[in-house]
Formats: C-alpha cells, structure tokens, sequence
C-alpha cells in the first residue's frame, strides 16, 4: 500500500461513549482475526502445490524437519532467508569478527543493558523459590539443564531481544544455553546479533529461522541439539510451531503483536503520549497503539500529534498501517479508564497521569506497568531491568514477565521414617479403599503390618 494511500485511512481513531462500548471495541481489537498477506498464501501454495493454512504449512515444515533434519533446517531457512552458506553452527571466528563490525559505543551500549538486566535478576532470583525439606517432605530447586533461544529479527535487528532472554536464563544457571538466528543473505549473521549473544552467554548460535528452527531445538538434528525448553518470540509462524512442538519441549509462552495502553490524564504531555504511542506502532503493522483518557481535547491533540511525528519516522509506512488498529478512547473518569485496562490486559500499561503512583494498586492485569514520564516503555525496552519479553492477547490475566523462574524446575522430596509412614498410612490406605484403589491401599498396608 503507498504512502498516500495510508495518510488517507491511518489517522487514530477517537471514540466515546459509555464502558460497555468501549469494551465491546477492546473485544474486538483482541478477537480480530490476524489475516496474513496474500503473497505469503500464494508462497505457501506455490512450495506444496495445495492451498494450507498456516498450521498446515507449518507441521508439514516440522515432519520434515523430524525426518530429514539439517537438510531441512538448512533448505527452508534459506529459501525464506533469501541466504547461502554451508555450516550451520556459526564459527567463533565470525562472532570474534563481529566484535569488529559494530562500534564501541553499540558494544558499551549492549553492555550496559547486560549489566542493567543481570542485576534485576540476580535481585529476583534472590526472591524466588529456595530448596526445603520439612518433616520429610520438601522441593529441589533447579535450573533448566539445556535451553534454546530463539534470536528473533530479520528485517530488524533485535540485540535486545537476545539479551532479554538469555540473561535470566544465565542468572538462573542454566548449564547450556544455544541460540538460533536467520542468516542474511550473504548466510552471515548481523554482528550485533552475535555480539549481544556472545556478551549475555549464549554458548553456541546456529543459523536457523522461523518453524524449522524452533522443530530443530524440539527434536534435535545433527548440527542443533535438542533443548530441554524453547524461548523467545518471534512471527506468526514460529509462534505456531511452539504451539505445536510443545510437549515434546517446554515452551515460555506464545508471543502475538506488541501492544500498548496509555492512560493519561489532561496533565499529561501531548508530544510525549504521541510519541509512546508510536515507539510501539513502528515495531510491526500488526502492534496496537491504545490510548484511554478522561480528556477529549488531549485525545483530540494527540490524534495531532501522532499524524505529524509519524512524518519523520524511518518506518512510517509500518507505523502508519500500526496506529489504524488502534485508537484513543474518551472515558467518563479514570476508574473507568483502570476497569477498561484490567479487561483487555495489555502486554505493556503506560500511566501518564498527575499521580500515577495511585493507581497502581488498583492495576490487577497487565505485563509491565510504567509509572510516569521519567518511566517510558522504551526504557523497559533496553535497559530498565525486567525482561521485555511479556504475556501479549490478553494473556497477562494469567501468566508473568519472562524471568529466573522461567528457567527453574521443582521436584518434590518425600523422605519420611517409618514413625511418619504410621501416622499418616491408615489415613492414606483409607482414601485409597474409598477410591476402590486396593492395591494402593495394600502397598501400605503392608509396610504397616510388617513391623
């Protein structure tokens, strides 16, 4: 679509009413149906001779991968990477190289954000589950033992995704950690992908993209070993393929478009909620740009604002397509605007507002939540601390942040002496008796009866 075309259809909506419109808009934002490109379909159709569907599309991908392994890893990731290159393990005279290509400041950058990221995590570690045993009964807390992180970015580069997600995994313990990333076309892999790699402990990069790569960590090829647990998000497709190699390998979660929510008030900066707004609709056309306020004119002025900072972004035509999904909604008061926000559980929740700070306690659902101008998710982006890598759909109603416990594991101790195995066995043989378990009831029994 041109330039010209999207300037006529891409402004942010406003919309008003009451809650129950608004919320019956947000139900649609989070139930609309993802459609991919028509050229994307015709490729599909065109590599199997049949018409699929996404789902499809990538099983078949997986099978293929399960049976003929880097023969397959190495044909789809470059047929999609549009690369070349032989070796699918990147060298360590690539990634020294890489060190090479970027300059000082991107490497003192990325090591900052290491360092921010480390420190956050060794601070939740310290707050996160610890090995007891109480009375005979107890947990082991573990790490994972071999983990795999999925590099995302191919049109962009995504150092900072890399580090978001290996570095709780290192903070954690994890004794393995393997990455893979798509290749360019010259089959090298972006030198700031490498060095944010190699800096946050990723031990091993393999050139390896989309399903095939996450059907490679599941079930292991000649070249990319099997992981214990896959993380990292990445398109359409590689969420698909988490969804359907999960069980034989762990999964984090399953990652859908960036979306952000500001709540502001008549207080808040009008260049600023514009440009917060965009920072998260350049990421891709699918992202969701959402602002809640209990001012017409400041959703007014930023419908403004946004059309004339879209203007001097590099990926206007990304952003542009981003903002039409999304939209500035007028509320009767801030209450309504929280009972909206904790209904669509947005990935991340921007407060710009007099006195964000009470609010918080009323903020029941959302991935991460910023507080204030000084907080801007762009910060949480990089080098705040807590990984980026958050519950997108809706999700945060149930799940977290990726974080340390992400890359720990549990296993329950039962060690008790025989006057503990008195106590509680007639308890124990009686439920099982209840539950028409016999033998059950007699595995105790005869301990019992034999001493």
């Amino acid at each position: 679509m041109k330039k010209k075309q999207l300037q006529n259809q891409s402004s942010l909506k406003i919309l008003s009413g009451d809650y129950s419109h608004l919320l019956s808009f947000l139900k649609e934002k989070r139930n609309s149906t993802i459609n991919i490109p028509e050229f994307i379909s015709d490729t599909i159709e065109e590599m199997w001779g049949e018409k699929l569907n996404p789902e499809e599309h990538v099983s078949r991908i997986i099978d293929d991968v399960k049976k003929n392994k880097d023969e397959a890893v190495k044909k789809y990731s470059q047929l999609f990477d549009k690369s070349q290159y032989d070796k699918i393990e990147v060298t360590r005279d690539e990634i020294r190289e890489a060190f090479d290509l970027i300059s000082d400041q991107q490497i003192e950058a990325i090591k900052f954000t290491i360092n921010r990221i480390q420190q956050y995590h060794t601070r939740q570690l310290a707050h996160g589950p610890v090995s007891f045993s109480e009375r005979g009964a107890g947990m082991i807390v573990r790490p994972l033992q071999r983990v795999g992180i999925y590099m995302t970015g191919s049109d962009a580069s995504l150092p900072s995704s890399i580090i978001h997600a290996a570095i709780p995994g290192v903070v954690a313990g994890v004794d393995e950690i393997y990455g893979v990333t798509s290749a360019m076309q010259d089959g090298k892999v972006n030198p700031l992908k490498l060095v944010a790699a190699q800096l946050a402990g990723v031990q091993k990069i393999f050139r390896a993209s989309g399903p095939q790569a996450i059907a490679a960590f599941a079930y292991g090829t000649e070249s990319i070993p099997a992981v214990d647990k896959i993380f990292g998000p990445g398109n359409l497709f590689v969420t698909l393929a988490k969804q359907q190699v999960f069980g034989t390998v762990g999964i984090d979660a399953l990652y859908g478009p960036t979306e952000t929510m500001i709540i502001a008030d008549d207080q808040a900066s009008v260049d600023l909620v514009a440009a917060d707004l965009l920072a998260q609709a350049e990421h891709d056309q699918l992202a969701t740009p959402l602002l809640i306020t209990d001012s017409a004119d400041l959703a007014s002025s930023v419908v403004k604002a946004v059309e004339s900072q879209l203007e001097t972004l590099d990926r206007e035509i990304i952003a542009r397509v981003a903002v039409a999904n999304g939209g500035a909604l007028v509320v009767k008061d801030l209450d309504d605007a929280i009972t909206l926000a904790n209904e669509y559980a947005p990935e991340h929740l921007c407060l710009l507002v007099e006195e964000p700070k009470e609010l918080i306690p009323s903020i029941v659902n959302a991935g991460g939540i910023f507080v204030g101008e000084s907080s801007p998710e762009v910060l949480g982006d990089y080098t705040a601390g807590p990984s980026h890598i958050m519950p997108t759909g809706g999700s945060a109603r149930f799940s977290s942040p990726l974080s340390v416990l992400d890359f720990l594991k549990i296993t329950s101790i039962v060690e008790f002496d025989s006057h503990e195995l008195y106590r509680q066995g007639p308890y124990a043989s009686e439920l099982a008796r209840a539950e028409g378990l016999t033998g059950h009831a007699r595995s105790i029994d005869m301990r019992i009866e034999g001493n």
